[in-house]
């Protein structure tokens, strides 16, 4: 319940940058949306700004899966995440 809680929120407030995925386990995922981000950005300076809507993907996803992590029951999200460790 307490990794529930915690890659909850930081996928919500921090989803851009992978935090949840870290806190679950999953280091490979975690890694690529900090590449993402990292992506989204150099493009973003590189195109003066026009590139911007590209740095919503990752925090978009990152909200979506905070929210589907916080809804599921505890037993659900550990045997889904911690035990079976679904990506």
């Amino acid at each position: 319940a307490d990794k529930k809680l915690a890659a909850g929120l930081c996928g919500i407030l921090l989803g851009s940058f992978g935090i949840h995925k870290f806190i679950l386990g999953y280091q490979q995922e975690g890694f690529i949306y900090l590449g993402m981000f990292a992506a989204a950005f150099i493009i973003t300076l590189i195109t003066c700004g026009i590139g911007g809507i590209l740095l919503m993907v990752p925090s978009i996803l990152g909200i979506v899966e905070g929210i589907i992590y916080l809804t599921k029951s505890d037993e659900e999200f550990v045997q889904t995440y911690i035990v079976n460790k679904k990506p």
